[in-house]
């Protein structure tokens, strides 16, 4: 039987199925690829410019700590910049002063610390101002550049104020090789991602402290381990805290709210969070009291403003040593 037109009817029927499967058929993908897109994932990009995407890491709804093991670091040059990495976070200034032309050039380069010295664990260490997810955050603003800076900036940033030594050349292998490795343990966190084990070390509202009670809690449980003039016994073990081989008064570290922080929430090994607020105020106020390099360029950091009173920077040192420090003023009590 034919229509009109003279089509029979079996194909018109034909036709029509096939049109309805075709629309039943880019819905399904449509809905496909929405669900893609709302599912967590990462695009990074790695060694020669390539993106890959991994599932976001998540344990109750919260991104898991869980970086990745060095034994599954893949061969060829990517596994050798994440190994050479990983050596130059965990043993910086080992690695980058035996490798120097002279002792003097290492000197130069780099103090006595390491970026395990503040990151343990060569950054891996959740509890201890872990570097895990780094990558996922930067590039990102930070108050005291006025800027927004990337992982590069971010890490010749301690190059010059904790490690208080040189930056590396943009083109520097052993800055790519850092990146890399950060990278690496970083895999599988989105971009943006809210990370629970970030910014722990810092206390928003220090005593007014006791130096000398500092100096006597100082002598009676860190001299072990940081030595009774501050050189410290090795930097993975005990790093110098004050002294040239010490981070300068541009470090973070070199702040009130950041040191006692820091102490609180990660001395002594093995007791942490058992200092009081008090203990934490006084043993950061005797370690920030002490003789170390002054930051070159103090003047140029917060060039937007809101500078932080609480850097304990010669002026302040000098202040301590005479008796005439204002400790309520440094930490923004007036």
């Amino acid at each position: 039987m034919n229509n009109k037109k003279g089509l029979p009817i079996p194909l018109i029927a034909s036709i029509f199925v096939l049109g309805l499967i075709m629309v039943l058929s880019m819905f399904g993908m449509q809905v496909a690829k929405e669900k893609r897109a709302e599912a967590p994932k990462e695009t990074e990009e790695v060694a020669g410019g390539e993106e890959t995407t991994a599932p976001a890491p998540v344990a109750g709804g919260k991104i898991a700590h869980n970086p990745p093991s060095l034994d599954d670091v893949p061969e060829g040059p990517l596994g050798e910049a994440i190994l050479r990495g990983y050596e130059l976070t965990n043993n910086t200034s080992e690695v980058l002063r035996s490798e120097a032309a002279t002792p003097e050039d290492g000197e130069k380069l780099v103090n006595e610390l390491s970026c395990t010295s503040c990151h343990a664990g060569a950054g891996m260490d959740e509890h201890s101002s872990s570097m895990v997810g780094v990558s996922a955050v930067y590039p990102m603003y930070i108050p005291r550049s006025g800027k927004i800076v990337t992982l590069e900036d971010r890490i010749n940033g301690c190059m010059i104020r904790s490690m208080n030594g040189q930056k590396f050349e943009a083109n520097d292998p052993d800055l790519k090789a850092m990146v890399a490795y950060l990278t690496y343990i970083s895999e599988g966190i989105p971009v943006g991602a809210e990370l629970d084990w970030r910014h722990l070390n810092n206390m928003d509202d220090v005593p007014v402290p006791d130096v000398d009670a500092g100096e006597q809690l100082y002598n009676q449980s860190c001299i072990a381990c940081h030595a009774g003039d501050g050189s410290g016994t090795g930097s993975n073990t005990g790093p110098a805290l004050w002294g040239s081989g010490s981070f300068n008064d541009g470090a973070g570290l070199a702040r009130m709210g950041k040191m006692a922080g820091y102490i609180q929430r990660n001395m002594p090994i093995g007791q942490e969070n058992s200092l009081s607020d008090q203990e934490a105020a006084d043993l950061a106020a005797f370690i920030l009291s002490q003789d170390r390099d002054s930051y070159p360029t103090p003047e140029k950091d917060w060039p937007n403003g809101d500078r932080p009173s609480d850097i304990m920077d010669k002026e302040k040192r000098d202040q301590v040593k005479n008796g005439t420090i204002d400790w309520n003023e440094v930490l923004g009590k007036n």
